[in-house]
């Protein structure tokens, strides 16, 4: 049997970044990551990857804002770029409620001292070519936004991680907790059985599932997030800034020379974690492609984009975030269960928070106070909950859907 001091279940972003901080911060201490399929591969790979440090969650921007800076630290490390596109972001603001909502946001970004300030309409078409702003009210831009390819942002985590002794064992699935008396030991895996002080729970959309297994309900659910790729197009240079439409409850940005853009369905499509397969690589998210969802509601998005209907669609790309219904993270001590911490519920914001999320956990699971405030995060705060009901899975469904940022 084997032992250490650490076992990550899940080789997600937020497990990789969990790694690289534990074995930074604790050079005596052993941590083994466990992934069963390979790292990165299921909502890592599928994500936007909009690194928005300036939102109206105030609770999400120390933790991006760590994001930006470990990104600097590993590019070093390593002697390679993780390519950020700091293109900034544009927030289009087209009634009275989304000015006063963007008029707070600019207020938080002094709060936090990064740069934000208002353009005009003629400065945001030159930024942007595709963007119809006729109906635009106010327009704000903050400069320093970036989007990155998330699947090298979580494999820099972990080889930083590997470099400094941590062991990542891919295709080893975890089939339970070793747990007595409140009290979280260890993990049974397919390779045996591992004993640890301290397990954290990783496993993206499939958290709740092993949760089940000590009596907590996690309160999240794995909800589909969706985009599309259009095809190239002179409208979309590649240093063109992303955009926030949320009169359209859509958000853009660039890629490869065509425009990738989601936008909120009216239901979106959830399910129980009981019926994510162990590998959603073959999964089919939508038969059509989001077709039907993309017509049904594109006429929202095509006021401020009319090349909507003219312009062919490249790539669709989908996955499942883990939603709560109040939007925030799933992440900390599970109440009543000792050497047990979850990270998780990402909300379709885990990329930019996963330098956050990775510091908080692994300075808990060291035994260490907390640098980052959590406290919004926390695991009691729907009460009893059945993470596999109908009524809680919609909840969480509803969420995504009203959902106004990208």
């Amino acid at each position: 049997m084997e032992k250490t001091d650490l076992v990550i279940i899940g080789g997600g972003i937020f497990g990789c970044a969990i790694a690289y901080y534990f074995s930074k911060n604790n050079p005596g201490k052993q941590v083994m990551l466990l992934e069963r399929n390979e790292l990165n591969n299921a909502a890592t790979s599928r994500a936007a990857a909009l690194m928005t440090m300036v939102r109206s969650k105030r609770s999400y921007i120390p933790l991006t804002i760590e994001t930006f800076k470990v990104a600097k630290e590993m590019e070093g490390e390593l002697g390679e770029t993780l390519d950020f596109k700091v293109v900034g972001m544009m927030h289009v603001a087209a009634s009275e409620a989304k000015v006063r909502d963007l008029e707070v946001l600019i207020g938080i970004a002094k709060e936090y001292d990064q740069e934000a300030y208002y353009i005009g309409k003629e400065e945001a078409k030159e930024k942007a070519p595709w963007l119809k702003v006729d109906e635009a009210l106010k327009i704000g831009f903050v400069p320093n936004e970036a989007y990155c390819d998330p699947y090298m942002l979580g494999t820099f985590f972990a080889r930083c991680a590997k470099n400094r002794g941590a062991k990542i064992r891919q295709g080893v699935e975890v089939v339970g907790l070793i747990h007595e008396a409140g009290t979280v030991k260890g993990v049974k895996t397919t390779e045996g059985d591992i004993l640890a002080e301290t397990v954290v729970d990783a496993a993206g959309v499939w958290a709740p599932l092993l949760a089940e297994e000590v009596g907590a309900g996690l309160p999240m659910a794995p909800v589909r997030s969706q985009y599309w790729i259009t095809e190239r197009s002179d409208l979309f240079p590649t240093n063109s800034p992303m955009v926030l439409l949320p009169d359209a409850q859509a958000y853009a940005r660039p890629e490869g020379g065509g425009l990738l853009f989601g936008i909120r369905e009216g239901k979106s499509l959830v399910a129980s974690p009981k019926d994510v397969p162990k590998d959603i690589t073959d999964f089919v998210f939508s038969a059509d492609e989001g077709m039907d969802d993309l017509f049904e509601n594109g006429e929202r998005l095509a006021r401020f984009f009319p090349a909507f209907y003219d312009m062919g669609i490249k790539y669709y790309v989908a996955g499942f975030s883990g939603y709560t219904p109040d939007s925030q993270l799933v992440v900390g001590e599970v109440p009543g269960v000792k050497g047990f911490l979850v990270a998780s519920g990402c909300c379709g914001a885990g990329i930019s928070v996963a330098g956050g999320v990775g510091l908080g956990i692994a300075e808990m699971a060291a035994g260490r106070p907390n640098p980052l405030d959590f406290s919004e995060f926390q695991i009691s705060r729907f009460g009893k909950i059945d993470p596999f009901g109908n009524e809680w899975l919609n909840k969480c469904a509803a969420a995504r859907s009203n959902k106004v940022s990208g």
